[in-house]
């Protein structure tokens, strides 16, 4: 498994995510300044926040590549996965999960952190890496830190 010594960078992106959770500006602006502090860390490929609208996910922010998918069915893909069931997944090998929704060939590994509030989820964190294997135990637990730090920002 591929391991990274990041707690400096990782202080980074909070001291971000939170100042840009102070300042209270538009949605669409603080999850757009989340995906870009996110997609600084080393193994982050690409970060999109999808917003939970009835029974799709919907592109919110994204850094890092760009994807095709822009609207997502709940319990389609690996976001939909989250989107229903409500956790956290983990795939280290996505070309071994027919589940993945390929965003493009070079995305080895991903991991999808619902943001919720209460018991109601609101959106998601989506990173991809080039690497197998990429999110460990302490990225699971940072990225759901990171949900948590946001979820104030949802109406």
């Amino acid at each position: 498994m591929l391991r990274f010594t990041m707690e400096p960078r990782r202080d980074e992106v909070r001291a971000r995510v939170r100042k840009a959770i102070a300042e209270r500006g538009p949605l669409a602006e603080t999850l757009s300044e989340v995906s870009k502090a996110l997609q600084t860390l080393p193994h982050h490929t690409g970060v999109y926040l999808y917003l939970l609208r009835g029974d799709a996910l919907e592109l919110g922010a994204h850094a890092g590549r760009d994807t095709e998918h822009v609207r997502i069915p709940v319990g389609t893909g690996i976001c939909g996965l989250s989107a229903r069931t409500g956790q956290t997944v983990v795939v280290d090998d996505v070309k071994s999960d027919p589940r993945y929704l390929a965003c493009n060939l070079e995305t080895r590994s991903e991991i999808v952190v619902p943001i919720r509030r209460g018991s109601v989820y609101l959106a998601q964190i989506d990173v991809d890496s080039d690497h197998p294997a990429a999110f460990g135990a302490d990225d699971r637990a940072f990225l759901e830190e990171v949900a948590a730090l946001i979820e104030p920002a949802f109406p």
